[in-house]
């Protein structure tokens, strides 16, 4: 339970109080809280034990460890954080720092010995996406995957602001498209309403704000939402008052907004206002905090400690009855007649030949299904890249059909009719990947179908540029050019180079972020659907191997007459890691890969930046072309429209392949794992067998004479192990009476 790793992801509108609720939990003021987004990329609160130093590290992208910016107490920490925070956002991050992780003890589980793998995990929200100078796509895959990886989710909502914008706008970019993955996942969803020590007199009851939250909470698709009032702030500084850590300045917030609160009067009504030490623990009590720490750690505890508990008491129970099958055997050898034995011990090798030659039918089998998941894999992608592809070149083509109408000589677009015909007929994104959905085992209906919202731009690059550049695509053809008779719609000629670089410039502003966004859309619902596609192929190869063993074990029974214990293929939940946990290793081995030399580094590129991780993936180099007219020796800086079609083209095509290649290698690997998980078990059980039969055979040769001895110490083992097995049923018992409700 040490080795577990227990992780909550926090995500919030801006606003709403995140860093002051983590602060509440942690017990610390370490996180740092501003006006502005704070949290730029994903930070991890890693629990230590108390009285071990706190730090501040920072992880970089290519760099195997991290920096260690900060030794020091919460103050310090916090400090050196916000500074940092401060510095990315105002440079533009040219450390490629990716997360921040904070080693501190975490006073909500520090009476939890068996939590030391802890982690809050705090996630930017989306309406911090845009914080300036950082990759909001980067941002927004570090939610998602906190949503499909964390043990339990908190979404933290504003009182002061639940019913605005902020709420719709949390939720939007979040939950669009991915309504049946949180519905299979309520049970880890939480909601905070934060900030109810603002409520005055004259607003609702918090409980009627609740009653209508969850209304709305509903038509977002959460099913029965757990929503919790609380202040953190009053928490937050009641605990560090209890702890006698609260400062000066603390510990008069605490009096100024919370201490009136528990104001008595006296005899002669002059209002008493007891000391903040006092009135922490009463005040601490009703800001919530304690009631979210008990409720939320505990269900995260409950779940995970007892799913793990479940399976060892399991692989436990599978040891001990292979032990009692051993004894059964053996006794049994004893028993009968060694010429009968020798019979029996031959019947069971060839039965045990015909086992494997099924086992290996079902690798095949597998094999077979491993590569029509990976070909749906790459379909999804495929058709994310044809779809990209087909708008990207259709929005091109929009400008050239744009810029032809206004030319005294007309010309139809040359790719715009053909493209928008295959838009058209590509319809719903996705239908070929359900076809290989419809054959993967008969248990998915559709894989891939739909690929999330449709795509398109998030803005009109056409109106964009009318925006960045209005002379030259707001005026007349005839004024750029002299010789109209030869306009090419597709060639943008500019006055200054300084134009033209604005012009490609403003249409990677335009694309780059819309195709980004999308894969990381596209990304999300395929390492979704692949996962839950990966488990089911390991239900069915349980199943197959199970069906074997059974097969094997009803043999054995009958021709031994004895009864035998089913002998169950397990995959334990604990070492069964999902989709990102793959990409997550195979990511990391590219990343430290690039940095054995700089020739391996350019020739990997693709595959370590496949996932979008906030890299540039989109830029495009265009040459601007320079020419000089002869007529009047002036200067003109070209465009070539078709050419930064080819080039974005060319950057998903390799965006496209990275991807195939990284998922290809994921799903290859934890597959053909499960495969051998279960082989590997049921040769073990075969070969346990033939093992025992060789061993009793060997002794009946020498040692018949001693058998009414032998046979009386292992009935004795028996017995002895019968009692064993007895009190792990009662454990079994006793686990199941406090299994957890999903």
């Amino acid at each position: 339970m040490q080795d577990q790793k227990y992780q909550v992801a926090v995500i919030a509108a801006m606003k709403a109080g995140k860093s002051t609720f983590l602060n509440s939990i942690i017990g610390a003021d370490v996180l740092a809280s501003e006006t502005a987004a704070c949290t730029i990329c994903r930070t991890d609160v890693r629990h230590i034990k108390p009285g071990e130093t706190p730090k501040l590290l920072e992880y970089r992208e290519g760099e195997r460890k991290p920096v260690i910016l900060v030794k020091g107490d919460a103050g310090e920490i916090q400090q050196k954080f916000l500074q940092r925070t401060r510095e990315i956002r105002e440079q533009g991050n040219p450390d490629h720092t990716t997360r921040f992780e904070i080693e501190h003890p975490i006073e909500a589980i520090s009476q939890l010995s068996s939590l030391t793998g802890f982690t809050l995990v705090d996630t930017p929200g989306p309406n911090e996406w845009e914080s300036a100078n950082f990759n909001i796509n980067a941002l927004k895959q570090t939610a998602l995957e906190a949503l499909r990886t964390c043990n339990a989710i908190l979404f933290i909502l504003n009182y002061a602001s639940y019913k605005d914008n902020a709420v719709a706008d949390l939720f939007k970019d979040v939950v669009e498209n991915r309504k049946d993955f949180i519905a299979e996942n309520t049970g880890k969803i939480y909601f905070i309403l934060n900030k109810v020590d603002q409520k005055t007199e004259r607003d609702k009851e918090i409980a009627d704000v609740i009653k209508d939250l969850e209304r709305e909470l509903v038509g977002f698709g959460f099913c029965n939402p757990v929503i919790y009032p609380a202040s953190s702030r009053q928490g937050l500084l009641a605990k560090l008052i209890q702890q006698e850590k609260a400062t000066e300045s603390e510990t008069k917030d605490f009096k100024k907004f919370f201490s009136a609160r528990y104001a008595t009067e006296d005899e002669e009504g002059n209002q008493i206002i007891p000391a903040p030490r006092k009135i922490a623990p009463q005040a601490l009590a009703d800001s919530g905090i304690l009631t979210i720490q008990e409720t939320v750690i505990q269900r995260i505890t409950q779940n995970s400690g007892w799913n793990l508990l479940s399976e060892v008491v399991a692989e436990i129970d599978k040891a001990a009855k292979a032990i009692e099958d051993t004894l059964n055997t053996e006794i049994r050898g004893w028993e009968m007649g060694i010429e009968a034995l020798k019979e029996k011990v031959e019947d069971y090798r060839r039965r045990s030949e015909n086992a494997r030659y099924k086992v290996k039918s079902v690798e095949k089998a597998v094999e077979q299904q491993k590569q029509i998941l990976i070909s749906g894999f790459s379909q999804g992608i495929n058709t994310f890249r044809d779809e990209a592809k087909a708008q990207i070149t259709s929005e091109i083509d929009k400008i050239a059909g744009s810029r032809s109408a206004n030319s005294p000589n007309p010309k139809k677009s040359e790719f715009l009719s053909q493209q928008l015909q295959k838009v058209e007929k590509m319809g719903f994104v996705g239908q070929i990947v359900g076809e290989f959905g419809e054959a993967l085992l008969g248990l998915i209906p559709v894989f891939g179908q739909g690929l999330g919202k449709a795509f398109k731009l998030s803005t009109s690059l056409w109106d964009k540029l009318s925006e960045t550049v209005p002379d030259t695509f707001n005026g007349s053809v005839s004024e750029q050019d002299d010789k109209p008779e030869k306009f090419d719609p597709y060639i943008i000629r500019c006055k200054t180079q300084t134009e033209a670089q604005k012009i490609l410039k403003t249409i990677n502003d335009v694309c780059a972020p819309s195709i980004e966004s999308w894969w990381i859309d596209t990304q999300d619902q395929l390492v979704r659907e692949g996962t839950s596609i990966r488990e089911q192929l390991a239900e069915k190869i349980q199943e197959d191997i199970q069906k074997i063993s059974d097969e094997l074990s009803n043999y054995l029974g009958d021709t031994l007459q004895v009864r035998l214990n089913i002998n169950p293929i397990q995959f334990p939940s604990f070492d069964f890691p999902g989709i990102d946990a793959g990409i997550q290793r195979q990511v990391e081995v590219f990343t430290r890969t690039e940095k054995i030399t700089e020739v391996k580094k350019k020739s990997r590129t693709k595959k370590s930046k496949s996932l979008c991780k906030g890299d540039k993936t989109y830029t495009i180099d265009v040459p601007i072309e320079k020419t000089i007219e002869v007529q009047d020796q002036r200067t003109i800086y070209q465009v070539d429209l078709r050419l930064t079609v080819k080039q974005i083209k060319q950057k998903i095509d390799d965006n496209v392949s990275g991807s195939q290649l990284l998922l290809e290698q994921v799903i290859e690997q934890q597959v053909s794992t499960d495969f051998k998980s279960a082989e590997r078990q049921i040769n073990d059980y075969i070969n346990r067998f033939q093992n025992d039969f060789d061993r009793v055979l060997k002794e009946r040769k020498t040692k018949e004479a001693e058998a009414p001895e032998i046979l009386a110490r292992l009935e004795y083992q028996k017995a002895k192990l019968i009692e064993y097995l007895s009190q792990l049923s009662s454990i079994r018992e006793s686990l199941n009476s406090w299994k957890p409700v999903k």
